[in-house]
């Protein structure tokens, strides 16, 4: 990885939440441990081998219907099992996810900062604000309009940026 301009957002982790941060799970043993779970258990939920303990589940589920009369407490059972093990999942998904969008972050910022002709500045863009996420959205589509007008293969991306709208090529909040 080619070292950051000085004074640039690459140079800290503020752009990365410390508590979904790979390197704060490595120093604390509890979010650790959680980490290890949560991706042990999302690896095995999205498993056939799970699938089919599901699709058994239901069919035993509703085998045993006419058992218990269809009764209520049968529906119960279901019902609460499902909601129990949703209202879990979410969470184990979610730390997984989060882990995942940190590395898939971490490697963007190096292709980013690997390329010589990449907008650095786009390092850390994740914590912009909506708007400003917009704002560069258009730049970019006038950008690609840009190459389709002029049969360019490459336009210069700063100058497209730049001529963008005052707000447009402001560092996100808390970039600097």
């Amino acid at each position: 990885m080619r070292p950051a301009d000085a004074g640039s957002s690459s140079d800290s982790m503020d752009t990365v939440p410390q508590t979904s941060s790979p390197a704060y799970a490595a120093r604390n043993p509890i979010t650790r441990a959680f980490d290890a779970f949560a991706s042990s258990v999302t690896r095995l939920a999205g498993s056939p081998v799970a699938f089919a303990l599901a699709i058994i589940t239901v069919i035993v589920w509703a085998v045993t219907g006419p058992l218990f009369h269809f009764s209520d407490a049968w529906q119960l059972v279901i019902n609460t099992g499902t909601t129990i093990i949703t209202f879990l999942m979410v969470f184990l998904i979610q730390q997984s996810q989060n882990k995942d969008s940190v590395a898939m972050h971490l490697k963007l910022n190096e292709l980013l900062a690997s390329h010589r002709a990449a907008n650095n500045q786009l390092i850390g863009i994740e914590d912009a604000s909506e708007d400003d996420l917009r704002r560069l959205a258009e730049a970019y589509l006038r950008l690609a309009s840009r190459v389709g007008a002029h049969g360019k293969q490459t336009v210069d991306v700063d100058a497209c940026v730049q001529d963008a709208p005052a707000e447009t090529a402001k560092e996100p909040e808390g970039a600097s």
